[in-house]
């Protein structure tokens, strides 16, 4: 599956916990991240400095689902199912 163009829920929804460029602590979850262009695309796509949690989170049907909304539903969930208690 191919990500949808303007979503971006990836890079917003969930948390990382590992340094990136200019977040050396990582992002909270809800945050979108800086490295989102005007049309929420990854300026980080296929570079080292791409935090490895965001290059293993593939885009899936159950995630995406039909638009952008549910994406950022569902990787809500999910970071609070994950969350540490």
């Amino acid at each position: 599956m191919e990500c949808r163009p303007g979503c971006g829920a990836c890079c917003t929804a969930p948390s990382i916990s590992s340094p990136l460029p200019g977040l050396p602590h990582g992002k909270p979850a809800g945050m979108p991240c800086p490295h989102l262009d005007a049309a929420l695309r990854c300026q980080l796509f296929g570079r080292p400095e791409r935090p490895a949690v965001c290059a293993s989170l593939q885009p899936h049907a159950d995630m995406c689902g039909g638009d952008r909304a549910h994406a950022l539903r569902w990787l809500a969930r999910l970071e609070h199912a994950t969350a540490p208690t």
